[in-house]
């Protein structure tokens, strides 16, 4: 097995000492390039948002500082890819600038194997940016919103979760509900509507409620107008008992937002909600891009390999540059467009997630395989 893996390496990388200085390269221009996107953004950020921060009565410069520590890691992620895009284009038009990538091909080394070292550097990359995202960005996205939502107010409480307008069957009984909010062990419905039916699905009655509380156990509809279809009647009071078959955990599993909960927790609430029968084409298009979007590091090195090969004279560099540039942004584009499009049910959950991926790499390993010809 030992003797298996060594081959594998000299196949992939047949010189260590050459691996380890594209490597070193790479590694040193996207740190740099990461480093200085985030802290230019986050500069620009602070200027617009600092007269907001310092509104509150209290505000000290320590509010600043809590900004900078839950923002900061935001734009880190967001902006890993493109400093892996950056990184990689600086490095390898510096070797093909120095001629080292001709001395390279002189020893023997092909396109693939020039490139293989910030590829497998571009694979840790993606896995730390997956974990980093995972237990650090959501937590700090939660935060964040929640402080903004109160005008960055002092000495808040832990952020509820809160999820948007959803619905749900009780039997025969549709509930259509504006948000939901949980807080602690407290869950929250805010304006219920209960449309009730008969076993042919004949609207029997309709039912309005202020808003709804799960405590200890039990539900309890408050602000309550329930209008009969048959009699034509109206009987409005302040506080009802709800029965409902619905366990909680349903209510708390519609509960979230994909951008505020961790890869396990969005999982997890979409096999409850598919469970229950209700449609989970949004929340699975959001799991898939938690792994799609720091995997897309990987594509960087391949989609800017254009500007390490080629002549390096008469311009001909500088257009290699812009075109694996465009190439990269071109994914970005093409990879959020997908996301929008899969908010609006109009394409599958796997193909809005994995199809722009795809579609580069196929791409990038084209125009690699063309350049090696």
């Amino acid at each position: 097995m030992i003797e298996y893996w060594r081959n594998l390496r000299r196949q992939v990388f047949p010189s260590k000492t050459l691996a380890r200085y594209v490597a070193k390269l790479f590694i040193a221009r996207f740190l740099v390039f990461l480093i200085g996107l985030t802290g230019v953004l986050q500069v620009l950020d602070l200027m617009s948002t600092s007269d907001a921060l310092m509104a509150p009565e209290g505000a000290t410069f320590q509010s600043l500082i809590d900004y900078l520590a839950l923002r900061i890691p935001q734009l880190a992620s967001q902006f890993t890819p493109f400093a892996a895009l950056l990184g990689a284009v600086a490095t390898l038009a510096a070797l093909n600038q120095h001629s080292e990538v001709i001395v390279m091909k002189g020893a023997g080394l092909s396109a693939y194997h020039v490139i293989a070292p910030t590829i497998l550097i571009c694979m840790f990359i993606a896995a730390g940016h997956f974990m980093f995202d995972d237990q650090v960005v959501v937590k700090a996205n939660a935060k964040l919103d929640y402080w903004e939502k109160n005008e960055y107010a002092l000495d808040l409480k832990e952020p509820p979760t809160t999820a948007n307008r959803s619905w749900m069957l009780d039997g025969s009984t549709i509930i259509e509900i504006d948000s939901i909010i949980q807080s602690g062990r407290v869950l929250l419905l805010d304006n219920v509507s209960l449309y009730e039916r008969d076993s042919d699905a004949n609207l029997q009655s309709l039912a309005k409620a202020g808003f709804a509380t799960y405590t200890d156990g039990a539900w309890t509809l408050f602000e309550v107008t329930r209008f009969s279809l048959p009699g034509f009647t109206t009987i409005r009071t302040d506080s009802e008992p709800w029965s409902v078959s619905i366990p909680a955990e349903r209510f708390i599993a519609l509960a979230i937002e994909p951008h505020k909960v961790s890869y396990g927790t969005l999982k997890r609430s979409i096999r409850d909600l598919s469970r229950e029968g209700y449609p989970t084409d949004v929340l699975r298009s959001a799991l898939y891009h938690k792994i799609a979007g720091p995997l897309s590091t990987i594509l960087m090195p391949l989609l800017g390999a254009v500007a390490a090969f080629g002549l390096a004279r008469g311009g001909q560099l500088f257009i290699r540059i812009v075109f694996g540039m465009a190439l990269g942004f071109a994914f970005f584009v093409a990879d959020n467009f997908m996301l929008a499009v899969s908010e609006f049910g109009a394409i599958p959950p796997l193909l809005s997630a994995w199809a722009p991926f795809i579609l580069f790499m196929l791409l990038g390993l084209s125009v690699l395989f063309y350049t090696e010809e």
